[in-house]
C-alpha cells in the first residue's frame, strides 16, 4: 500500500508555540514510517507558513527557523484539492495532502480556526472540529453547556474588558476565597492566578486579560484533580484515570511541564466504581461538546465523592510523557496505536 502523506502542523501564532514544538516532535517520532509519510508544515510566531523537511529535533529545539529546508507554505482551499501549496523561486509545487494534524496548543490552533481552514479544504481533520474546539476552548459556554445537562460545575462569573467591578466583587465576596482567575479562553494555565484575598483580585483580572479579551472567576473546588482520555467519534474508548497530586497552591505551568514538586498517579488512587464513575462522566462531557477523534476531559473529584467538570483540551500534549498518552499506555494502548487510530477515525468521518 502507499503511504498515507499526514500533515502534521506545529508551531503557531500562540502563547503555546513551545509546547507545541515538543508535541510535534514527539508526533512525528512516533508515526509509523511504514505508513505514512509525515509533512510538517511550521508556523512561526509571527503566523508564517513554511513546510518543514529538515531533522525533527530542530523543531523540539526552534532551530527549525532557520534550516535551509523551510519553504514558505499554505493549505489550498480548494475542495478535493487536498494539497499543501509550496511557493518556491520560480514556481509552485503542490503535495498531497491525506489528512491533517493540528498539534498546536491554545489560540490559533486549538480553537477551532485552523480546524475550519482544513475542513474548508475538505482534507479530512484528525481530531475535533470546528464548533467542538471552538465550545472546549471557551471555559464560561463549555460549562453552561455542561451544567444544562445536569453535570455540576464551578460557581462562575464571566466578563469582558467592559465589565461592573462591584458585581465581581460582590460574587468573591458571596462565593467565598481562594477563587481562581482565568483567561476564558486559553491553555497551558497561562494567566491563571489562585487569589486568598481581595487585594489580590484585581491584579489576578488584569493578568487574565493579558490572554484574553474575556475572563472568569471561578469557586475552588475542594478535591483533587483527575483525567480522562477518550478516543472514538461514536464508540468511545477511555485511558485509565490520571491523578494530579498538588504539593503547590495549583497544577500552574512550570508544574505541567516539570513535575518540579506535583506528582500525576496512572491509574488515579480511587475505587474501582469511582474510576468507573469518572470514565462515564467523561464519555459523557465528551459527547455534549460535539468531541470527534480524541480529548482529555479534566474534572475535580471532591472530598464526598462528587465529579465536578473543570475543561476539555482538544489537543492536550502530545509528548511521551503528557498525560493523554501515559492514560492510553495504562490502559495498554502504545502511542503509534494512538496516532494510528486517530488517523483512522479522521479517515472514516
Amino acid at each position: 500500500m502507499d503511504k498515507l502523506n499526514i500533515a502534521v502542523f506545529f508551531g503557531g501564532y500562540s502563547s503555546e508555540y513551545g509546547v507545541s514544538l515538543e508535541s510535534a516532535y514527539s508526533v512525528l517520532c512516533h508515526l509509523d514510517p511504514a505508513k505514512y509519510e509525515p509533512v510538517p508544515v511550521g508556523i512561526t510566531q509571527e503566523g508564517k507558513w513554511y513546510y518543514y523537511g529538515g531533522e525533527w529535533n530542530k523543531i523540539k529545539e526552534d532551530l527549525w527557523q532557520q534550516d535551509a529546508s523551510c519553504v514558505s507554505a499554505a493549505l489550498s482551499p480548494d475542495r478535493g484539492a487536498n494539497s499543501l501549496l509550496l511557493f518556491r523561486e520560480n514556481r509552485v509545487d503542490s503535495l498531497k495532502i491525506d489528512a491533517a494534524f493540528p498539534v498546536m496548543h491554545g489560540r490559533n490552533g486549538e480553537d477551532g480556526t485552523i480546524q475550519g481552514l482544513i475542513q474548508l479544504a475538505g482534507i479530512p481533520l484528525i481530531g475535533c472540529d470546528v464548533l467542538a474546539s471552538s465550545l472546549c476552548m471557551d471555559k464560561d459556554r463549555a460549562h453552561k453547556l455542561a451544567e444544562l445537562a445536569g453535570i455540576r460545575v464551578p460557581k462562575a462569573m464571566a466578563f469582558g474588558k467592559v465589565y461592573d467591578l462591584h458585581r465581581v466583587l460582590d460574587f468573591a465576596e458571596q462565593t467565598g476565597y481562594p477563587l481562581f482567575v482565568k483567561p476564558v479562553k486559553a491553555g497551558s494555565s497561562y494567566g491563571i492566578t489562585k487569589v486568598n484575598n481581595k487585594e489580590n483580585l484585581m491584579e489576578a483580572i488584569r493578568l487574565a486579560f493579558q490572554y484574553d479579551n474575556e475572563v472568569i472567576v471561578e469557586e475552588t473546588i475542594p478535591g483533587f484533580e483527575v483525567g480522562c482520555a477518550v478516543l472514538g467519534n461514536d464508540e468511545l474508548i477511555t485511558g485509565e484515570v490520571d491523578e494530579i497530586e498538588l504539593a503547590g497552591e495549583f497544577f500552574d505551568f512550570t508544574e505541567k511541564y516539570t513535575l518540579k514538586t506535583s506528582a500525576i498517579h496512572v491509574p488515579a488512587r480511587v475505587d474501582e466504581e469511582t474510576s468507573l464513575r469518572l470514565k462515564e462522566t467523561g464519555k459523557k462531557l465528551y459527547r455534549i461538546l460535539g468531541c470527534t477523534g480524541f480529548a482529555r476531559v479534566d474534572m475535580f473529584l471532591t472530598p464526598d465523592g462528587e465529579i465536578v467538570f473543570n475543561e476539555i483540551n482538544t489537543i492536550p500534549g502530545f509528548t511521551e510523557h503528557s498525560r493523554y498518552p501515559g492514560m492510553m499506555k495504562a490502559a495498554g494502548i502504545s502511542f503509534p496505536e494512538i496516532l494510528d487510530r486517530v488517523i483512522g477515525l479522521a479517515l472514516s468521518r
